[in-house]
């Protein structure tokens, strides 16, 4: 039997087995660690929810999830039959109102001053005839001509004559003022209040139909069309992309290097590019740790549902709960 010759012992070859693996693994590890300036973060985003104060059942529904709407785009309509209605009745009331105070500022109408102007002129007419024959009585009375019951008749009928003429002179002249000061002010006080609830009434009615306030991103839609929506619950809620911020977790050690306006590079996985940003807010409390789904250890198993949409403003392609890297520097 021809015997072998070993170049290294059992043992020692298994030492060098182990040895090969731990290098293996701590060049692997070491390859992929992140750099220690990188500090681990995610999007958070704060939602806009678009609801109606007022109670109703979805008739139109003008967005779709996904879609990008600008300032001043129909979100969603309600049913308004009853809304209309009492607006409708709320701008009747009011045109009567304004009627009613338009009518008493001008006083009786232009055939009833006719008509007051028309008797006076005849009782001043009655009055002139009055004094004349209780200034012809008179005389006669001096003769003895007529009896003394004749001249206080004559004298009678003149004085009813006068009062007639001056209760038409008084009636004429008020019905050219219009009514009193103080029904002409419970007029205006009566428009007042006709405005107001029909401006109540054209409000409940608006706020059956609501736009957008501002561009945004639609993130979800939490009713359809046909069901009833209680007052206040949202209907659709948006993303505005000024609302997409990074939320990081800087060490103790380095938190005094940060400042209010420093630029900073986000990493996101999957895009080459950084992102470039600024601090706009340092937390004055300490965490003990960040949340540990966002971990580099725990990252390669989240998943995303990615709805691709197409927008120059760089927080647009940012996604709330995506984890980052965040770098301090331009």
């Amino acid at each position: 039997m021809i015997g072998h010759r070993y170049l290294f012992s059992p043992a020692q070859s298994r030492f060098a087995l182990f040895a090969g693996i731990w290098l293996v693994f701590f060049f692997i590890t070491g390859c992929d660690r992140s750099p220690t300036d990188r500090i681990q973060g995610y999007v958070e985003g704060e939602f806009v929810y678009v609801a109606s104060p007022v109670a109703g059942r979805l008739d139109l529904l003008s967005v779709e999830r996904g879609s990008s709407v600008s300032r001043g785009n129909p979100l969603f309509t309600l049913e308004n039959a009853l809304e209309t209605a009492v607006r409708e009745e709320a701008q009747s009331r009011l045109s009567q109102a304004r009627a009613n105070l338009e009518d008493a500022r001008k006083g009786k109408r232009p055939s009833e001053v006719q008509s007051l102007q028309a008797q006076l002129d005849q009782a001043r007419s009655a009055l002139d005839y009055a004094e004349k024959q209780f200034t012809r009585v008179e005389g006669l009375l001096q003769t003895k001509a007529v009896s003394i019951q004749d001249f206080d008749q004559t004298r009678s009928d003149r004085d009813q004559a006068q009062r007639r003429v001056a209760q038409l002179e008084a009636d004429l002249k008020t019905a050219r003022l219009g009514l009193r000061e103080d029904q002409i002010t419970a007029a205006e006080a009566e428009v007042h209040a006709r405005e107001a609830a029909f401006a109540q009434a054209q409000w409940n009615l608006s706020q059956k139909h609501q736009d957008a306030t501002q561009s945004a991103l639609v993130i979800d839609i939490l009713y359809r069309p046909g069901e009833w929506v209680a007052a206040g619950h949202p209907v659709v809620s948006l993303l505005p992309p000024e609302n997409i911020k990074v939320r990081a977790f800087v060490p103790e050690p380095r938190i005094g290097s940060f400042q209010l306006g420093d630029a900073v590079r986000v990493s996101v996985d999957g895009v080459v590019t950084p992102f470039a940003g600024k601090v706009s807010f340092i937390s004055p409390r300490a965490e003990y740790t960040p949340p540990v789904i966002f971990s580099q250890e725990s990252r390669d198993k989240l998943v995303f549902m990615v709805e691709v949409v197409f927008d120059p403003a760089t927080a647009i392609k940012l996604h709330p709960g995506q984890p980052v890297d965040l770098v301090k520097g331009p």
